[in-house]
């Protein structure tokens, strides 16, 4: 989601060149010689400094994990080197649902239960603002630019857009009946909208935050997710038992597949080759192949599983069990559960990423 910022290192080698050493002024000799081979290895240590300041640039960054613990008011921050609860930090009542800017500077959690979005500075995992939205907020995203998170209101069918440079929001959308999911084309110019009630989703442009198509899915439609190409869109239909699968050329479903029962959750792995899909009544994980639109395998997990992140490298899938209290996390390589955390009381919203240290 992030790139590291990396300034081009000046100094010697942007200001020496051989014109400057007045070669013809030296005479021959060891001592000569001795001094001219010390000039030429400082020019060289010089030239190589950009390629280290990239690597302490690198190194300068966390790959972590945040879970919205719904019963503990409270979110969960987990180093996904040591799968370890290094935080835990107080957000409002209820939070159902979170997300991590692609800066990782910042963590916007949807508060249910007091219709708010607390935001996290991700440098001193503390609030910093809450912004009050519409009632009951279940889902969020933020663009990519980080310039704005859209906020689904189930109870009052619409979506609050939050300016995160003013923490403030600057327009509601009326969509369709109560609204879960949100996700945003990796372009950010569309916001689709998982509309739980009316089986349907909404299309958002950003340019004006209108609604521009409308197209039904399955019964009781909870999350969504677009691949990394923004040609598809999964949409888990948590009372049919399937997930749609949505053409962005025309806003259309191409495709349904069977999974477990009552899934709730998806994400596209960052190479779009898998879709993880949770299923709340079946205590498992579907891996649907994006080549086929089929599932590939089934992986049990903890009691009632419902939210589900894909770490930036594609590696592990970190899984909020709310029944459980705790976090599965898979493995991608053989898709088998290599370790479980206990987090806060009952976990729904997961996000992963990679934060400045």
């Amino acid at each position: 989601m992030m790139t590291p910022s990396i300034r081009k290192a000046g100094g010697a080698s942007g200001s020496a060149s051989p014109g400057r050493l007045h070669w013809r002024g030296w005479r021959s000799g060891p001592k000569r010689l001795l001094v001219a081979v010390i000039v030429l290895a400082g020019m060289t240590m010089a030239t190589a400094a950009p390629a280290s300041a990239k690597t302490t640039t690198q190194q300068q960054q966390q790959q972590v994990t945040y879970v919205a613990n719904s019963g503990g008011d409270s979110v969960s921050v987990i180093d996904t080197v040591t799968n370890t609860v290094i935080d835990t930090i107080t957000v409002g009542d209820g939070p159902s649902a979170l997300a991590i800017n692609p800066a990782g500077t910042r963590v916007y959690v949807a508060n249910a239960t007091s219709g708010t979005v607390s935001v996290i500075d991700t440098s001193t995992n503390t609030v910093i603002a809450t912004i009050t939205v519409g009632a009951n907020p279940t889902g969020l995203a933020v663009t990519p630019g980080g310039t704005r998170v859209y906020v689904a209101n189930t109870n009052t069918d619409n979506v609050s857009v939050i300016d995160t440079s003013t923490n403030t929001v600057i327009d509601t959308i009326t969509v369709g009946d109560a609204p879960i999911g949100v996700a945003v084309t990796p372009g950010a110019t569309r916001v689709y909208v998982a509309n739980s009630g009316s089986d349907n989703v909404s299309v958002i442009s950003t340019a004006t935050n209108t609604v521009t198509d409308t197209i039904t899915v399955g019964d009781n439609p909870q999350e969504l997710a677009v691949t990394p190409g923004a040609t598809r869109v999964y949409v888990a239909n948590s009372g049919s038992d399937n997930v749609s699968v949505i053409s962005t050329a025309t806003n259309t479903v191409t495709d349904t597949i069977t999974v477990g029962d009552a899934p709730r959750a998806v994400a596209v792995t960052p190479g779009g080759t898998r879709v993880y899909v949770t299923n709340q009544g079946t205590d498992d994980v579907s891996v649907i192949s994006t080549a086929t639109n089929t599932v590939t395998t089934t992986i049990t997990v903890g009691d009632n599983p419902q939210g589900v992140a894909v770490t930036q490298g594609g590696t592990r899938v970190y899984v909020t069990n709310t029944g459980a209290d705790n976090v599965s996390v898979i493995s991608t390589a053989t898709n088998t559960v290599t370790g479980t955390i206990t987090v806060g009381d009952a976990p729904i919203g997961v996000d992963s990423g990679l934060i400045p240290e």
